[in-house]
């Protein structure tokens, strides 16, 4: 399924599947990255909140955006780096419960002077079940081309 620099065309759209946000997700990414901020760990605490419940860390939605873009198989052999991430906005908290989803929208194809890589631009957005953004921003990723 992985596809070559030449495969791809701006405005093309790709969208995972789903996968639904677990209170273990939580709880282990409270543990990976330190951040055991009451918002996150601290029920009472966070029913005091304007969210009423414990939000999940808005950078595990960057890092599910990874794993989104690993299911859907277009970058699994052929992706080389990530280049950047720009522009990323926290539309709205990730809630345990919540089942989200990845859009991919190709916004440029780059082909450089490498006979080997070209640059991919991409807009990601993190859907939830009733297609609200919670996230989104952009990245540039250099990816093989089939003619190297």
């Amino acid at each position: 399924m992985s596809r070559y620099f030449e495969e791809f065309t701006p405005g093309e759209v790709f969208v995972s599947s789903g996968r639904t946000v677990t209170e273990a997700d939580l709880t282990m990414f409270c543990m990976l990255s330190g951040d055991w901020n009451p918002i996150h760990a601290d029920a009472e605490f966070a029913a005091t909140t304007r969210f009423k419940e414990r939000i999940v860390h808005g950078s595990f939605g960057i890092a599910l955006t990874t794993g989104f873009m690993h299911q859907m198989g277009v970058f699994a052999t052929t992706a080389v780096a990530m280049l950047s991430l720009e522009n990323w906005q926290f539309r709205a908290p990730i809630l345990v419960g919540q089942t989200l989803k990845l859009r991919m929208t190709i916004t440029e194809t780059d082909p450089g002077s490498s006979a080997r890589v070209g640059r991919l631009g991409r807009r990601l957005e993190i859907l939830d079940q009733n297609g609200a953004v919670l996230q989104e921003g952009s990245t540039d990723l250099l990816i093989l081309k089939r003619t190297a």
